[in-house]
């Protein structure tokens, strides 16, 4: 397929209701509104095209921006090509998606974890945040996990909601996954009462950390 064929097909997939919850959800007007099972059809559809992938980031459109990520070869992008891809996004979306199909695919995404974390641009820290969290769930080794809760402790009060989330899901991540540091991570949780009263589906684990902490911890039996 073509860019142009592509977008065209995106085009037809729009859907007003995924239109107008993106924008409430703060997606700026470069935007189709498909729903996502359907930009996951198309990309089954073209299968892996990475050229075709960046032609679609390009376009800044949303829809268009989710579906390249499903398309896109991680191992062919450099650090500088991911720094900048992650610097020009404005929606969510489109870094939770880059972050689970690309970044977290590719074989030097640590080198760009503390530099991210480090950043003033609020998605860059966000993305350096959920390498982090990751690192201290699996690969913990030469994580100075203190340093990490002081950071946190010191930080998260103030910090912008999209980096809020994924620091919050690194210090459930301590709770969960080192024991030494559980009571401290709770401890923390409970000062900061970051989402503490956060809605949450039935079923679904409240994001209040000793919550989530706690529930992990007794499924891990």
């Amino acid at each position: 397929m073509t860019l142009d064929q592509t977008m065209l097909e995106l085009k037809a997939l729009s859907n007003e209701k995924v239109l107008q919850m993106n924008k409430k959800n703060g997606a700026h007007d470069n935007q189709f509104g498909v729903k996502l099972g359907d930009i996951r059809t198309v990309a089954n559809k073209i299968k892996i095209d990475h050229a075709l992938g960046l032609e679609l980031w390009a376009t800044g459109n949303i829809d268009a921006r989710l579906l390249s990520t499903l398309i896109m070869k991680p191992k062919l992008f450099s650090i500088a090509e991911l720094d900048n891809m992650v610097r020009s996004i404005r929606f969510t979306y489109e870094s939770e998606w880059l972050y689970a199909y690309i970044i977290k695919l590719h074989p030097d995404k640590d080198k760009l974890r503390e530099p991210w974390m480090l950043s003033t641009d609020p998605m860059s820290q966000r993305l350096g945040w959920s390498l982090t969290s990751g690192r201290v769930a699996r690969e913990p080794e030469g994580i100075d996990i203190k340093a990490l809760l002081d950071r946190i402790e010191t930080e998260m009060p103030t910090a912008d909601p999209l980096i809020q989330w994924t620091m919050n899901s690194t210090l459930a991540n301590i709770g969960i996954y080192h024991p030494e540091y559980r009571e401290r991570a709770l401890s923390i949780g409970e000062k900061l009462g970051i989402y503490r009263d956060y809605p949450v589906s039935k079923g679904c684990t409240s994001p209040f950390v000793p919550i989530w902490i706690n529930e992990m911890v007794k499924r891990q039996g």
